[in-house]
């Protein structure tokens, strides 16, 4: 009679999730492992490759993002994922180039030679920060993955218009009531 021999059952192991951003010229890594969560610092220069690590069902999957920070643009500017450059906020928001011309009044050109690294950001910083800075108070307040379709989806607050039809008019103080109004409380 034969004797099987059993290997020992596999420990299950932790799977520990990185992500590393750059911010302000420095390369952020957290490590994500049973709820605990590691910050540490070390200094890169702009253009800087992140690793992003996500995990599917079964399998792993690795996206490269490079990130530029222009001179005057708000969070990390313009990122690249793949082949693919884009706006920071243009990609957050889930944009066209010309749905994001209209939110933040410059051609879709400039965008686009922005995006290229022809063009440096002048024309764009204002509107953009202006618009960054809106999107950052109300990702506070909603989920940021449904904004983009928000912006673009008429609103009774608004008498039915949607809310980058108010930024064309020139009403951007609108918003930023109705975040007020949603921040504290208070009935509109």
């Amino acid at each position: 009679m034969t004797t099987k021999t059993r290997k020992p059952a596999k420990k299950p192991t932790k799977r520990t999730l990185v992500n590393r951003t750059i911010v302000k010229g420095e390369v952020r890594k957290s490590t994500t492992k049973s709820r605990k969560k590691t910050v540490s610092g070390s200094t890169a220069k702009q253009g800087t490759v992140a690793k992003v690590v996500t995990r599917g069902k079964r399998s792993e999957t690795q996206n490269l993002i490079v990130a530029w920070k222009p001179e005057g643009l708000k969070g990390l500017g313009l990122i690249q994922v793949g082949d693919v450059k884009k706006l920071e906020l243009r990609d957050r928001l889930g944009m066209t180039r010309p749905v994001f011309g209209r939110i933040v009044n410059v051609a879709e050109r400039t965008i686009a030679k922005v995006e290229s690294g022809d063009e440096t950001p002048d024309k764009l910083k204002r509107p953009y920060n202006e618009v960054y800075r809106l999107w950052e108070a109300l990702s506070e307040l909603v989920d940021p993955k449904s904004l983009g379709h928000w912006f673009q989806t008429p609103n009774d607050s608004f008498d039915g218009l949607k809310p980058i039809e108010v930024i064309e008019r020139g009403e951007i103080d609108r918003l930023w009531d109705m975040v007020f109004e949603l921040q504290t409380g208070m009935p509109g």
